[in-house]
């Protein structure tokens, strides 16, 4: 049985899609890239600033299923720009420091031209 995880405090969906499900014990979120919760406007003009954005919306998803970034166990991070590989793991690292398992790409373009978009899959206690 899935439950959909919804919370204000992160960017409604901008498509046909939640921004997370819980199944059994684990959570699986969408896609975060850098939207404002209030307003849906992008935030950041670069990647660093754009993770730190698309981090604290993976955290509020995360924080309204009830888990952290303690207990994510996979994430699949997708940049504009493989060349801002450092610049983006300098931000990610500062909040997921657990060493999940991880795949980090590069893509031709993201949604509303953002830099960065990072979906999480974790356990729930």
């Amino acid at each position: 049985m899935t439950e959909k995880i919804s919370t204000s405090k992160a960017p409604a969906a901008i498509g046909p899609y939640s921004q997370a499900v819980k199944y059994g014990n684990i959570l699986f979120t969408s896609g975060q890239i850098a939207l404002d919760p209030a307003s849906g406007a992008l935030v950041g003009d670069s990647t660093a600033a754009q993770t730190e954005q698309v981090m604290k919306n993976l955290a509020a998803v995360l924080e309204a299923a009830g888990t952290s970034f303690d207990n994510v166990i996979k994430t699949t991070c997708f940049l504009a720009d493989i060349a801002d590989f450092a610049d983006f793991n300098a931000v990610y690292g500062s909040y997921i420091n657990s060493a999940p398992a991880r795949s980090c790409v590069a893509v031709k373009d993201l949604p509303k031209g953002a830099l960065v978009e990072v979906e999480v899959i974790a356990a729930i206690k």
